[in-house]
């Protein structure tokens, strides 16, 4: 990849020596994740992963969101079509099993809200980076979905399984000291100062020793893949089912009365 090079539209990807900076790039809807940028997601990780002189990638959003979760449209469009569901939802799987192998570190410069998706993403990181104003959230519950796209595998790692269990039924927001203090985050930055933390910090990772960083990494995460065996499928098989729920498919079609299809579900 060269310097300023676009995975697509949605997701563009720039160099900083051998640090590759991801970002959402749908701002204008605080990076809501469309099929596009779903699509996009899925791919970026491969094609990281096959670049030689990479040695540490940051993913952030553009604008003042990180990511603000799935836009209604999206939703809208999975209740009802299910080759669609059917794809997106395999896209999710295969995101998260890229990300649990993926060979670089990676680091998370949470700008903004991340909800849903944007959780995950964050999670599936090595080190977290939050603005003091930015927020986590995972709002499947309370929409009528599973929360089967990382929340149950990798929160319950990070903090306990009372305090994933309350966060992840209710989806409320967990703004970003009360993140740290529960392990979702290394670092609390000032807001703007997010993205040039996370790149430092890369930078940093990517003056060691590469085989000595990705097989080190590569060990850790065996604790993921050991929590992923066999949740992965369980969890999309009960997201899966959950989108032809009348719950479901109510606050959908209530959420689309209200605005114009495109806002993105925020926490």
């Amino acid at each position: 990849m060269t310097a300023g090079s676009a995975a697509s539209d949605v997701l563009v990807v720039s160099e900083d020596g051998p640090v590759r900076i991801v970002r959402l790039n749908r701002p204008q809807a605080l990076n809501a994740i469309d099929e596009a940028l779903h699509t996009a997601l899925t791919d970026i990780w491969q094609q990281l992963d096959s670049d030689p002189e990479a040695r540490a990638v940051v993913i952030t959003g553009e604008g003042r969101a990180f990511t603000a979760g799935g836009d209604m449209g999206l939703l809208q469009l999975m209740s009802e079509d299910l080759q669609t569901r059917d794809r997106v939802l395999g896209e999710s799987e295969r995101i998260m099993r890229d990300m649990i192998g993926f060979r670089l570190p990676l680091v998370a410069a949470v700008n903004g809200p991340a909800v849903g998706l944007g959780c995950s993403l964050a999670m599936l990181s090595d080190t977290v980076f939050m603005e003091q104003s930015a927020y986590l959230a995972d709002p499947h519950v309370p929409v009528g979905l599973v929360a089967g796209d990382g929340g149950a595998i990798t929160w319950p790692l990070a903090m306990s399984l009372l305090s994933a269990k309350e966060y992840i039924l209710t989806g409320d927001r967990i703004p970003a000291p009360e993140a740290h203090r529960l392990g979702l985050a290394n670092r609390v930055v000032p807001d703007g100062e997010g993205l040039s933390a996370a790149v430092a910090f890369a930078q940093r990772l990517a003056q060691l020793p590469p085989q000595a960083v990705q097989d080190t990494k590569k060990a850790l995460n065996v604790h993921l893949q050991r929590a992923a065996a066999g949740l992965i499928e369980l969890c999309a098989s009960a997201e899966h089912r959950s989108f032809d729920t009348p719950e479901l498919k109510a606050n959908v079609a209530r959420f689309m009365k209200q605005q114009d299809g495109t806002e993105p579900l925020v926490g």
